[in-house]
């Protein structure tokens, strides 16, 4: 296990229970995937009709659509154990895609990546995300320069694809038109190793060059395509020339070789890329500095510049140059750095005006300040199906977005330029989509959405963006189960303060009182089937019914629907256009709502009612659908159809259809709405526009839950009576073969998204699905109704007779009743209470509110079960609310209060943003004043640029600030206790320029070390102290949102969206209005170098770096204004990173890696006591106690390092430190944190006896949060070392089972062990384990009867064989480990 904080808690324990600890096991999972994109496609990627986008984010891929709104919604993604160099479409035309039964007229995907090799993947409906089609090898992982795998291209038609190297290299491939699995026909290099440097036309022909764009040209539509040989356009620049040249090459297919056509060059400006011009073939696009070219490549031997479009023409006064340049220069890289995409687009233009040795760490250096007068295009897009007007929308450096457009007169072709359609920062990527909309993407800050209106762009929504996160800070959330985050994102003039939280987000609108005591059930009702909003609102108590109106505002209307008031409801709904039905148990209630309702009501005073009841009987349980109400009785267990028939004006009665005897008790009743069948699907579902056969009528269809255990669906049609369709048993058992008790269904749903399946909640918080079994498991039953003893001998809940039926059963009608026995596929887990399914919608394929210990949102698209966390505190009732206000509310019910919430679940991430200006550079939670402290640099102001500023966290508003002096830079900050009080120490830089020389030694430099004191003084205002509330009395019952309707509609103007009414105060008290909170200089001196990192050390020093050099300071009798040097010690390099547990002291430099050393408090001295055992570029360290460091390295790689286990006496500076495990992650880590954002659920006492459970839920003290230059956010999860052996022997197998295989082609093992010896252990992967949650029951059964040591399987160095591993074993790790940081 992990070593925890009482362990740690003291050097002399810590040394001696050292030897007998183990080595710490983690599992890493990401809570957040990076967000920066750097590849935008479209695609019919789904369905041959569906608008598709795919994002690509250099290690996962997300599949999104963007809807009319211009709103983004994330359908699904993936991370793809591996690193994305290129990615293109490939399409599958009308005039191939018959031929292919796996592509099925969707387009696909083609990839190249580290794993060198050229992967296509198609959308999988099944499971719900992409998977590889196939995979052909390009050269060795990781690519050098001269082998093919850094550049990928795709003609328009989908025939052939190229491939290059960053130089030298290329490849062609031809697409397959056979209906086989080989997707690659052919395929041939050029230059070949037999082939010269010149060829007998005098043509250069060896790519002697780097290749920095290529697209092929397309041939005449005339021309076949097996006559069509391939002409690729290639923009090279050769070592020699400072220009670029064009190069025109053919690949002769019948003589299998491929030559040079043809070069263009011009003594001009510099070219950096290339695009065919749809349409209009044999045209393309040279871009270049400072122009555009329309070339005439229709001739291939000849090619020729037919239009010139200058970019020197365009306004250069651009007020926003300086800052947009400024939040690029982070990518600015190191040579040793070009690993990382995202920091080292290698061709990247931006890169040229650039000094090549910035360093990418330093965001705030200062050589990247040289503003370019050149004016070159950035991204482009064109105009979709417009192929007789080709429109291309264009970004340029200086952010200005532009359209072109090529049309023809007598002379030939031209280029028309527009105006200014838009001013913002420079687009790095750009997507024109249907209807006008073009997303946008930047590089440090969120992209957005703009609508193509009247010759202009008009700004419609933003897609977020949190990269880089620079720092972090994880906080209680306030009033919640569950911790938020606190990120400093972006960069100047994106920079902003950023609010993370766990799960999908939710706008919070009303909260009432905690008032409402016993609530047992919530409905929201319509006036008619086809409304598109409801009506009312139903709440029932344990001896009481209240019916609101829904709207504006919540009014209590309980007596003009003609509930009764006095009883507890347990149904109701719509039963017919104007129709309410209430179920309790005496009778069931037929009421006809007055026009005091709705509209729709009847025009009376008072509601008209009829009722049925039982014959001495109570109701237990019941159902409304359309035309039909079902109840059900306990004792004796029997089951009513009741229906609804029209006696003449407002006058209907209830009448019973059927009833029939039941054989188990009833537990829960579903019946799926008719008109929601003719819903179409929602955007989410894996084939919008799919067909395929239903196993049943939905439309006479409903299913029940029973105490036999077992889920049943029922068949009613009123001529022919019931049968019971499909019948699904529940026995579970837990791994020690014990049967799992409470095991009732709570509740059940029919659901119907490209396969039809049954949902069931169980009373024990289990969540189970059933499917309809395949055509062989269909066959293999009917092959046992022959047998004497059928299956009518074990009869379901409901028998197979009616009152009508009598007489023998044939053979023949006993084959044609019999049920289908439905296979479960999946049981998690979600909690220890009941679970609770509310769907958002009316429709079949709507998603799912899952209520256990806390809400969850069910994916209903998703294959197996899969569902995400809603981030709102745990609740004991939900029903969605959708008014012409609030479409997307749901009203919960949480610690006897009513929550109206706004599900966002067009949110990609839970993410509130509080622009502030700059750069945010560090953040920190002051706890006294409940306040953020926040560090900016590149302020735009004349006289600093840098300060630390108190924000509140609610509003995100500045309340005070202390300014730095002009030309300083703030470079970190902490919090340092002295005496009683905290101060905040700051290091700056005075100098300007980089702060480390190449070698890694600190660079002559000056920095300052000062220190804050933060002063509060209250003062008391009567206003700011009260807020009043608008009560009204207007009728004896009052809604119960009406006491603070007036209180919410004051305070929301001034909080967040993100924030309750609640939340913008401390114990009803506003703290920017109560308390000011100041900041005042105490102490400041200079330093030799920049004072790149302070941390407190032992509650009354703290420790400062200066360069390579790193002192002990204290506070002279706890006087603040005094700071007195108490010991120094020296590094070979520049210091990096501080960080202290008890008395070990952590230093990391910029090549030496972690240095633990020990301070001497009698003799005031420092000494170095453990070295790294590697060379580390240090990112950023931590202590997780006295003993073990974890660290990022700049390579993309976290490593837990601990000290050796010998006598701590006996160490020497020679020692190094022990290398426990390390994780790959391929993303710089800018900041690590002791924590989590975990969600803690109760114990469950049917496990408590497992072991596989007992340390689950230690992880918020022991996890370590992660957050990366791209963006993501990565949790390391300690586990015990049974269950890490378990779950490596799981991982073992995954990453060779076809379904969960990266999907690149990468070898799993070797990409996460990068920089980092081979017998080094490694962290966990929990991103491939989550994909064990995705499969069904026999998948996982299949992935675990795997052999361990076969050839295709990874050999696990367990000196035993392990015993057999269950698939609930390993599922009920995975949902206590992975489902917590969900």
């Amino acid at each position: 296990m992990a070593v925890s904080e009482e362990e740690s808690s003291s050097s002399s324990s810590s040394s001696s229970n050292y030897k007998s600890r183990s080595p710490p096991h983690y599992l890493a999972k990401s809570v957040l995937r990076g967000t920066v994109v750097l590849q935008v496609l479209p695609g019919h990627f789904r369905s041959p009709s569906s608008n598709d986008v795919v994002f690509g984010k250099e290690t996962s891929i997300e599949l999104v659509i963007i809807d009319d709104d211009g709103v983004v919604q994330s359908v699904c993604e993936q991370p793809l154990f591996g690193i994305i160099k290129d990615i293109a479409v490939l399409r599958w035309n009308g005039n191939r895609h018959q031929q292919s039964l796996q592509m099925q007229g969707r387009d696909a995907l083609a990839i190249i990546s580290d794993s060198g090799k050229l992967s296509i993947l198609t959308f999988c409906s099944e499971m719900h995300r992409f998977s590889p089609l196939s995979q052909t090898q390009l050269s060795s992982p990781g690519n050098s320069r001269h082998q093919i795998g850094r550049m990928l291209t795709i003609d328009s038609n989908g025939y052939f694809i190229a491939v290059s190297a960053y130089e030298f290299q290329v490849a062609f491939f031809k697409i397959s038109m056979s209906s086989g699995n080989d997707i690659i026909e052919k395929r041939i290099s050029y230059p070949s190793e037999t082939e010269g440097d010149t060829n007998t036309s005098g043509l250069v022909s060896s790519i002697g060059g780097t290749i920095w764009s290529m697209c092929f040209i397309s041939n005449d539509l005339r021309q076949s395509y097996k006559e069509h040989n391939p002409v690729l356009a290639i923009l090279l620049s050769r070592r020699d020339s400072v220009v670029t040249e064009l190069l025109l090459l053919e690949w002769d297919i019948e003589e299998d070789n491929a030559h040079v056509l043809s070069q263009y060059s011009d003594a001009g400006s510099l070219a950096h890329n290339i695009t065919e011009v749809p349409g209009l073939y044999g045209f393309a696009f040279l871009f270049r500095v400072g122009d555009i070219l329309l070339m005439d490549l229709r001739d291939a031997h000849n090619p020729c510049c037919v239009f010139r479009t200058s970019l020197c023409s365009l306004s250069t006064a651009v007020e926003e140059l300086n800052d947009a340049e400024e939040s690029c220069k982070v990518h600015s890289v190191e040579e040793e750095c070009i690993f990382d995409v995202a920091a080292s687009a290698l061709l990247e233009l931006g890169d040229i005006h650039k000094d090549k040795d910035d360093d990418p760490m330093n965001v705030d250096s200062e050589c990247g300040n040289v503003n370019s007068t050149s004016c070159h295009v950035c991204s482009w897009s064109w105009e979709p199906e417009n192929v007789k007007n080709p429109r291309m929308i264009f970004s340029v450096d200086s952010g200005e977005l532009y359209m072109v457009e090529i049309y023809s007169d007598s002379s030939g072709p031209k280029v028309n330029l527009s105006d200014c359609l838009y001013k913002g920062l420079p687009s790095k990527a750009l997507l024109w989509v249907e209807g006008g909309l073009v997303a946008a993407f930047v590089e440090m800050g969120d992209g957005m959405v703009l609508q193509l209106e009247e010759g202009r762009l008009l700004y419609k929504n933003p897609i977020q963006n949190i990269a880089p996160i620079l720092d972090m800070s994880v906080v209680d959330y306030i009033d919640e189960k569950h911790d938020q985050m606190f990120a400093c994102c972006g960069m100047a003039p994106e920079g902003s303060l950023r609010i993370i939280q766990n799960g999908i987000s939710v706008e919070k609108l009303l909260k009432t009182p905690p008032i409402y005591h016993g609530v047992t059930g919530t409905w929201t009702i319509k006036m008619k089937v086809t409304d598109s909003y409801h009506a009312l609102l139903v709440l029932s108590f344990v001896e009481e019914t209240r019916v609101l109106s829904v709207g504006v505002s919540f009014t209590d209307v309980t007596d003009s629907v003609g509930f009764r008031p006095d009883v507890c409801t347990l149904a109701c709904g719509l039963v017919g256009d104007g129709l309410l039905v209430q179920i309790y148990q005496k009778a069931v209630i037929l009421c006809l709502p007055t026009t005091g309702v709705h509209p729709e009501g009847i025009p009376l005073s008072s509601p008209v009612c009829s009722s049925w009841v039982a014959d001495n009987m109570n109701i237990s349980l019941g159902a409304v659908g359309h035309n039909v109400i079902i109840v059900a009785t306990s004792n004796p267990c029997l089951l009513y159809i009741l229906g609804v028939r029209f006696l003449s004006a407002y006058r209907y009665e209830i009448y019973q259809l059927y009833h029939v005897q039941l054989q188990n008790e009833l537990s829960c009743i579903s019946i799926p709405e008719k008109h929601s069948i003719l819903k179409p699907s929602t955007p989410h579902s894996s084939c919008p526009d799919s067909t395929f056969s239903v196993p049943v009528d939905i439309g006479n269809t409903f299913v029940i839950g029973t105490h036999k255990p077992s889920v049943e669906v029922i068949s009613f049609i009123p001529d022919k009576g019931i049968k019971v369709v499909a019948i699904g048993t529940i026995s579970l058992t837990n791994t020690m073969g014990t049967t799992i008790s409470g095991c009732i269904p709570q509740d059940i749903r029919l659901v119907l998204v490209d396969r039809l399946y049954v949902l069931s909640g169980l009373r024990n918080g289990m969540l189970l699905r059933f499917d309809w079994p395949s055509t062989s498991m269909m066959s293999s039953f009917e092959s046992t109704l022959q047998k004497p003893c059928s299956g009518l001998s074990v009869p379901p809940s409901i028998a197979h007779t009616n009152r009508n039926s009598s007489g023998p059963v044939s053979s023949e009608r006993m084959k044609e009743n019999c049920p289908v026995y439905l296979q479960l596929i999946a049981v998690r887990r979600i909690g220890i209470t009941p679970a609770f399914l509310i769907p958002l919608t009316d429709s079949l394929d709507a998603d799912i509110i899952t209520l256990s210990d806390r809400p969850w949102l069910l994916q209903t698209a998703r294959h197996s079960l899969m569902y995400t966390s809603i981030s709102f505190q745990p609740s004991t009732h939900a029903t969605p609310v959708c008014s012409a206000e609030c479409p997307n509310g749901v009203m919960f019910v949480a610690e006897n209060s009513l929550h109206l919430v706004e599900m966002v679940q067009s949110k990609r991430l839970n993410v509130q943003k509080f622009p502030l200006g700059g750069t945010p550079r560090k953040v920190l939670f002051h706890n006294e004043s409940r306040l953020l402290l926040v560090m900016r640099n590149d302020l735009s102001s004349d006289s600093y640029s840098s300060d630390v500023c108190y924000v509140d966290p609610l509003s995100g508003s500045i309340l005070s600030s202390f300014k730095l002096d002009p030309g300083e830079t703030g470079k970190c900050m902490e919090l340092v206790k002295v005496g009683h009080e905290h101060v905040l120490v700051i290091g700056t830089s005075l100098s300007v320029g980089p702060a480390m020389m190449p070698s890694g030694e600190a660079e002559s430099s000056q920095g300052r070390l000062i220190v804050l004191s933060l002063e509060h003084r209250q003062h008391s205002d009567a206003d700011s102290m009260t807020h009043g509330s608008k009560a009204s009395s207007s009728s004896q019952r009052t809604s119960p949102f009406r006491d603070v309707t007036g209180y919410v509609a004051e305070q929301l103007s001034n909080s967040s969206m993100c924030s309750s009414p609640d939340e913008n105060n401390f114990d009803g008290i506003k703290l920017e209005e109560t308390e000011a909170w100041s900041i005042k200089l105490c102490y400041s001196t200079k330093l030799s170098g920049m004072v790149l990192a302070v941390c407190p050390y032992l509650d009354r020093y703290f420790l400062a770096s200066a360069g390579s050099v790193f002192y002990v300071c204290g506070f002279p009798n706890d006087n603040y204004q005094r700071v007195r040097r108490l010991a120094v010690a020296r590094t070979r390099f520049m210091i990096r990173t501080l960080t202290a547990h008890f008395t070990r002291i952590a230093v990391g430099d910029c090549r030496d890696g972690i240095l633990f050393f020990s301070y001497h408090e009698d003799a005031r001295k420092l000494e170095q006591l453990y070295c790294d055992p590697v060379q580390r570029l240090v990112a950023d360290c931590m202590l997780m106690d006295a003993d073990t460091a974890v660290v990022s390295d700049r390579k993309g790689s976290v490593a837990v390092l601990s000290r050796p286990s010998h006598v701590e006496d006996n160490a020497s500076p020679e020692s190094n430190l022990t290398l426990n495990c390390s994780f790959y992650m391929g993303e710089i880590a800018m900041s690590i944190s002791k924590g989590s954002l975990l969600y803690k659920l109760p114990a469950d006492d049917a496990f408590r006896g497992c072991d596989v459970a007992n340390t689950v839920f230690n992880v918020s003290c022991n996890s370590i949060l992660i957050s990366t230059l791209l963006g993501s956010i990565i949790s390391f999860v300690p586990l015990s070392r049974e269950e890490y052996e378990i779950l490596e022997a799981v991982q073992a197998r995954l990453v060779v089972h076809p379904l969960t295989a990266p999907i690149l082609g990468n070898d799993h093992n070797e990409f996460r062990s990068r920089e980092s010896a081979v017998t080094v252990p490694r962290i966990l992967d929990g991103d491939m384990l989550a994909q064990f949650l995705e499969l069904t029951s026999m998948q996982q059964e299949a992935v675990l009867s795997l052999p361990l040591g076969s050839p295709k399987t990874v050999m696990l160095s367990l000196k035993s064989s392990p015993p057999p591993i269950t698939a609930n074993q390993v599922v009920r790790i995975l949902e206590r480990v992975h489902y917590a940081l969900n």
